[in-house]
């Protein structure tokens, strides 16, 4: 019986719950053996991912992560200049920055300095205020605050925000907001503007060619352009630690690796600034005056080949992208050929003597009108048969007369002068776009275009082939390359010659002193139909030789040659006697009724006298005899 009042004593048996096939006691220890496994083999997983880590991808991983961290940095190299003759400077390069910034880092940094100076009251928008506001005061007249905040808060990454900015503004700003980067690069300057500039050329900076260099300057027209890789110079590079994966923010001292830019070459042209300046000022003046569609000239060396300049009336200017359209930036002078009229006879009055087919004071029976094939040909002027000297043919430009010597000479001879020079054929002066001309080829002769050739219809050439005929002519019958680039620079101060110019011997020393003397003619002044073409060509005190070209240009509204638009042009040596220089010529287009717009003479006349003073040419000893040009019976 149990005691009243006193708890009543349990006893407790312990059951354990047997398990088929498996004694109780056997579940704790096979969890334990089970954790010991897979801690194991969680080991040798680590252990052999550790193995394939250090041993295999050690050197892959670690190039990704200094990826990471560094970053290439290119050194710009400095661009060459060009220069004149005399050393005067037509394009140059100077060192400026351009600022950008990364907006995302930019967003990042302003919002934690927000949160570190919150005593400011500063959160993005006043910072960026701020930023805008600085950036324009310090950049005026090329950014405004409107331009700066529409930058700061465009949806994208990356941004520049101004470029050409001289180095030491770069860093005030850089300075008072170092979340904005600073690049270096350099700027082009043409300190003559429009003076040379279908010449000399444009560089730019250029993004559309991945083959090209985004941190060098290069060159887009003229010689900027073909001699590119001689201006241009070689990039350097260097490695350093950046900031936060910006590019932009370089670690100090942890510069290394450093491989130094190389810089471009110099160009020094055969340009004298002052010819080409008096020379582009007097040929876009006549075109003006004589109501031209444009025009082209040359002032070459009779002796060297080399260009003392080479204008359009109209060009662009390298510092005002607003000119860089086709039209002003074409070098109309090598790149559009022309047909150029009587200009062209000096080739068959150099064949007539060359060959034995005439001589200077030769009389020669000239009808009023002549038979080639289905056309017939005329002078300028109406007249009968006229007893005309050779000199006479060519001094007063008449067509019938130059026909009639140029058969006797016979188109396969004729043909050969013509290559020899050089018209159909590429100078190689190096300016981009350079036509060749052009002459039809022998087996598509028809019976008209042997009464073509010789008068200057029916082929082309540009106005520097013209020139270099002439030049020819001046030089003893020895054709030299013309050539605009004289020496190169290198960084060292080396100074690399041009390769020496090809030469051709049209005709001999005595051939083209004869043809020489025979075209002192056109610009004499005499009675009885004794004058030539171009008396206003003349300067008082020298002897002048040339000639002048009209040549009826192709109407494209019918295809067909027309009677109110023509080529107007004019060659002359400078002094005949002794020559040193070669003028070309041509009017585009000219109202023929205006006495400017009849002869491009009297610009030769301005030009020649110009060049006798700048360099102060000798007077001709005693003035060109007199020739007689017509008998008169």
């Amino acid at each position: 019986m149990p005691h009243r009042g006193r708890p009543r004593r349990r006893t407790y048996t312990a059951r354990v719950r047997q398990v088929a096939g498996r004694p109780g006691v056997a579940t704790g220890k096979g969890r334990y053996v089970a954790v010991r496994v897979a801690l194991v083999g969680v080991l040798v997983v680590a252990g052999l991912k550790l193995v394939q880590v250090q041993g295999f991808q050690a050197e892959a991983l670690s190039a990704k992560a200094e990826s990471q961290r560094t970053t290439t940095i290119t050194i710009p190299a400095k661009r060459g200049a060009i220069e004149d003759r005399n050393g005067v400077k037509l394009a140059f390069s100077v060192e400026t920055r351009a600022l950008s910034v990364n907006l995302k880092l930019m967003r990042k940094s302003w919002a934690e300095y927000a949160q570190k100076n919150p005593a400011l009251g500063q959160n993005f928008e006043t910072r960026a205020a701020a930023a805008a506001k600085f950036i324009a005061a310090k950049l005026p007249g090329k950014v405004t605050e409107t331009e700066m905040l529409a930058d700061f808060h465009k949806n994208q990454d990356f941004t520049y925000l101004a470029k050409d900015v001289e180095p030491s503004v770069a860093d005030e700003i850089t300075k008072q907001f170092p979340e904005i980067g600073s690049e270096t690069q350099a700027a082009r300057e043409y300190p003559g503007d429009t003076l040379a500039s279908n010449v000399v050329g444009l560089a730019n900076w250029r993004t559309d060619d991945p083959d090209v260099s985004k941190h060098n300057l290069h060159g887009i027209a003229g010689l900027e352009r073909t001699r590119d890789a001689d201006l241009a110079g070689k990039p350097g590079q260097y490695v350093a630690d950046t900031a936060s994966g910006n590019d932009s923010v370089i670690i100090p001292g942890t510069e290394r690796d450093v491989q130094s830019a190389t810089a471009g070459n110099d160009l020094v042209l055969t340009l004298d600034s002052d010819v080409q300046y008096a020379l582009q000022s007097q040929l876009s003046d006549y075109v003006a005056e004589s109501h031209a569609k444009g025009g082209s000239a040359v002032i070459m060396d009779a002796k060297t080949g080399e260009i003392y300049a080479l204008a359009d009336d109209r060009t662009f200017d390298p510092n005002d992208p607003s000119t860089y359209t086709p039209d002003l930036m074409n070098d109309t002078a090598v790149t559009t050929p022309y047909e150029p009229g009587s200009v062209n006879k000096i080739v068959t009055a150099t064949a007539a003597i060359d060959t034995g087919v005439s001589t200077p004071q030769a009389v020669n029976q000239v009808p009023g009108s002549l038979k080639i094939a289905d056309h017939t040909v005329h002078d300028a002027w109406t007249h009968g048969t006229v007893q005309y000297t050779t000199t006479g043919i060519f001094a007063k430009s008449s067509n019938i007369g130059t026909l009639l010597l140029a058969q006797q000479v016979g188109p396969d001879r004729y043909l050969d002068y013509l290559q020899k020079f050089g018209i159909g054929q590429s100078t190689g002066l190096g300016l981009p776009g350079e036509s060749r001309g052009s002459v039809p080829p022998r087996n598509t002769w028809t019976g008209t275009t042997f009464g073509n050739l010789p008068i200057g219809q029916g082929l082309s050439m540009t106005v520097v082939q013209m020139t270099g005929m002439y030049q020819a002519i001046a030089n003893n019958g020895l054709r030299v390359q013309p050539r605009i680039v004289k020496d190169e620079i290198r960084p060292d101060g080396t100074v690399v010659p041009e390769p020496a110019p090809q030469t051709v011997q049209v005709v001999s020393p005595q051939t083209a002193t004869t043809v020489r003397d025979m075209m002192r003619a056109v610009t004499q002044t005499g009675k009885n139909g004794n004058s030539g073409t171009a008396p206003t060509a003349s300067l008082e005190g020298y002897q002048i030789s040339g000639k002048t070209g009209t040549a009826q240009q192709v109407n494209p509204a019918t295809g067909a040659y027309s009677d109110s638009l023509y080529n107007i042009t004019f060659a002359g040596i400078l002094p005949a006697d002794n020559p040193r220089f070669v003028v070309g010529i041509r009017l585009d287009a000219p109202d023929t009724t205006l006495p400017a717009g009849h002869s491009a003479a009297p610009l030769f006349h301005d030009l020649a006298s110009y060049l006798t003073q700048r360099y102060q040419i000798p007077l001709s000893p005693e003035p060109a005899p007199y020739m007689p040009l017509q008998i008169n019976q």
